[in-house]
């Protein structure tokens, strides 16, 4: 019986292995073989030259420089915040942790588009500050690039920050203290070390997310003419001449030094991680404030809740609210007729329901597969689960934009036989791929609460299977199931660089609509449907989390 079940495992995860291969795999060894294979002949020469030419050699650098001044701007946001939310009196506020999660629940081109048109000559700065000049037309710099994606990004490093801070015993920076140590020294010598781990995860991230970001680049950065990794490849493969080869190259180059960083980082967390939290507990540690100090931590955070939430959502909804640009601010010049054209124009529902069905679909998809893929993972053992587990989470590792290139090459070579291209369902199979990580790794996370015992015992009283998955298992999974689900509708539903690269022809969504708007000068309608996409996305989560709640209370 036990060979029986095993057998049967195996078929299931080689099936698995099939789908993933066909559906990561086999895209990425076609953007390495397009950089790579000219003319039906293997040629590095002419990968090389790609990659040496002088202004690509620029792109790249510009990358990396974006990419290393975002994480140490991002470091000067986070840092402090992190320390002021697990460390003192304000942790107490507990609303502050969901405020901070709003700019990464921005879809980063629309926090531009609000930042471009707050400081742009004659933009809403100078209409509230006449007599500041063209001081706002300075934003217009690799400055203001750099403040528009960190602000976007730093969520994440203050997150890991945090939540490591308030995982350091109170006892160690008291036996600190108690030797003669002052706060400078028992952040150097205490702090540094014991967080060094989790800032090389979240540090990495924010530069991995910085090089593979598309929105900010192509909105602001293309502005002032600064190009990076992923406005090129996509210039390369949407505008005439198309040069998919070109594309390709830089994308095998953004490829090795994404998965070079991932080494880095897990070699970095291998030598310097601290286990601080065991079984015997520990107390909290608390910094009391005195009342100066107390305020100086509300102004920074009400600072930072200012710029990178209220500078852009007040130049939205402003935006979306004037009727002539011409007139500005001034009183009588605001209309809600932007939001009703969105409800009466054919080409705005079309948008917007073209959103949903593939944010509802392909959410849908990742919580089936995934869930799949954890359950025969979870049962396996050997080198095939973890061949699976590696393939399923390799997108995370990974620039979207490369994958999508790779998509693209790989379903238009074999178009003859599946005619999947240039259709719906390519945009579908493209989420997919993105976001079945999300999935795979909430489900799994669930199913670390889930004591073996419950589902031996389902089976010692003559459940089947399918029967004990259904009434065991599935109940006590749903929770991570629709968390998953939940986040990827969101991102989907504000997705960018998919629907800029694949859609087909005439095909609108929600992002690629805001941008079309965005530049034909139709810019008041353009942020009506982003004050829209935000509603609906924040709207979703609500209705998700009060579900949630609804049934921890049953």
């Amino acid at each position: 019986m036990r060979q029986s079940t095993t057998w049967k495992a195996n078929g299931i995860l080689w099936v698995l292995l099939a789908v993933l291969t066909g559906l990561i795999v086999c895209p990425l060894i076609t953007v390495f073989a397009r950089a790579v294979i000219i003319d039906d002949r293997l040629d590095l020469h002419q990968a090389w030259s790609v990659i040496a030419d002088s202004e690509n050699l620029q792109t790249v650098f510009n990358s990396l420089l974006l990419g290393v001044c975002v994480v140490l701007f991002s470091t000067v946001i986070a840092a402090p915040t992190a320390y002021f939310l697990a460390r003192t009196q304000l942790a107490r506020h507990r609303w502050l942790d969901i405020v901070f999660m709003v700019p990464f629940m921005t879809p980063p081109y629309i926090a531009s588009m609000g930042w471009i048109l707050f400081m742009q000559k004659r933009g809403l700065f100078q209409q509230l500050f006449p007599a500041t000049g063209s001081f706002s037309e300075g934003f217009f710099s690799f400055g203001g690039l750099v403040l528009v994606m960190s602000l976007h990004v730093f969520p994440f490093l203050m997150t890991m920050l945090k939540n490591a801070i308030r995982n350091i015993p109170a006892s160690l920076e008291e036996s600190g203290a108690v030797f003669g140590a002052g706060f400078g020294m028992r952040l150097r010598k205490i702090f540094a070390p014991l967080l060094t781990g989790n800032y090389a995860i979240g540090a990495l991230l924010v530069f991995v997310k910085t090089l593979s970001e598309y929105g900010t680049p192509y909105t602001l950065g293309r502005r002032i003419g600064f190009y990076v990794f992923t406005t090129d490849i996509h210039r390369y493969s949407t505008t005439a001449p198309i040069d998919f080869g070109r594309s390709a190259s830089l994308s095998s180059v953004l490829i090795g030094i994404c998965m070079g960083l991932w080494l880095l980082q897990n070699y970095i967390t291998g030598k310097t991680s601290y286990r601080l939290v065991g079984g015997k507990g520990s107390r909290p540690a608390k910094t009391e404030l005195s009342r100066i100090a107390q305020a100086g931590a509300w102004l920074w955070v009400v600072l930072v809740m200012l710029v990178a939430i209220g500078i852009p959502y007040f130049s939205i909804i402003a935006t979306s609210l004037i009727k002539l640009r011409g007139y500005g601010l001034a009183a009588g010049n605001f209309t809600i007729a932007h939001y009703e054209e969105l409800f009466t124009t054919s080409k705005s529902l079309d948008a917007i329901w073209n959103s949903i069905f593939l944010a509802v679909s392909s959410a849908t998809i990742c919580s089936v597969i995934g869930t799949i893929v954890v359950m025969a993972v979870r049962k396996a053992k050997g080198l095939l689960k973890k061949v699976v587990e590696g393939i399923s989470l390799l997108p995370e590792m990974l620039p979207g934009i490369v994958l999508i290139i790779g998509i693209m090459l790989f379903w238009n070579a074999i178009y003859q036989a599946i005619p999947l291209y240039n259709t719906m369902g390519i945009m579908v199979l493209a989420y997919v791929v993105l976001y079945l990580p999300y999935t795979v790794q909430y489900v799994t996370s669930a199913f670390t609460q889930i004591n073996d015992n419950l589902i031996q015992a389902g089976r010692t009283f003559g459940g089947s299977p399918f029967y004990v998955f259904r009434r065991v298992t599935l109940p006590m999974i749903s929770k991570g199931i629709l968390a998953g689900w939940m986040m990827i509708f969101i991102i989907a539903f504000r997705e960018l660089v998919t629907a800029s690269l694949i859609a087909p022809p005439n095909v609108l969504v929600v992002s690629t609509y805001i941008n079309r708007e965005f530049e034909q000068g139709s810019v008041s309608l353009g942020m009506a449907m982003a004050v829209l996409c935000v509603l609906i996305t924040t709207g979703v989560l609500l209705l998700m989390n009060a579900v949630t709640e609804r049934r921890k209370g049953k």
